[in-house]
């Protein structure tokens, strides 16, 4: 019985992870990796996972948390964004959180163009800044869902094996 409660409390890891990845309160990638090492840690499952995979999908974790957080800063600077405009994304990101899935998409390019607008940007140069956001967005979104996806799958192995 004390192996279930860890299994329980490894996918509850697992899942509030995955949840993470599109919430920006979570640390969505770090808590899944949490899930997959308590899996490690387990008697029963603790031989159906190595340590080298254990490993590099913890570096993976952490390149892919520094990547998601310089991506949407990149693609803003890249076509020309200031410092309004990252916070204005990241801003348009938290309030677009409970705005829904939606929100979540379409927050920060909506909050980047406010934030050029805000500090005297042209339109046109407000949208292309806030495209850039976008794009570093939607691309740290993809990297994170992909690495979390990985997390899960080698969650749900171990347990099948």
């Amino acid at each position: 019985m004390g192996d279930t409660v860890w299994i329980i409390l490894a996918g509850l890891l697992v899942l509030m992870g995955a949840i993470g990845t599109i919430s920006p309160v979570l640390p969505g990638i770090p808590m899944s990796w949490g899930g997959l090492l308590v899996l490690k840690f387990i008697p029963s499952t603790q031989d159906d996972i190595s340590w080298r995979t254990i490993t590099i999908l913890g570096i993976l974790t952490v390149v892919i948390t520094i990547l998601d957080n310089m991506l949407p800063v990149w693609g803003t600077k890249r076509l020309g964004g200031n410092k309004q405009v990252v916070w204005g994304a990241a801003i348009g990101l938290l309030i677009g959180f409970f705005l829904g899935p939606w929100g979540i998409v379409f927050g920060p390019f909506v909050g980047a163009f406010a934030g050029g607008l805000v500090s005297g940007t042209q339109f046109i140069q407000a949208v292309k800044q806030a495209a850039g956001a976008f794009a570093g967005y939607i691309a740290g979104l993809v990297l994170k869902l992909t690495t979390v996806g990985l997390l899960i799958f080698f969650f749900i192995r171990t347990l099948v094996l």
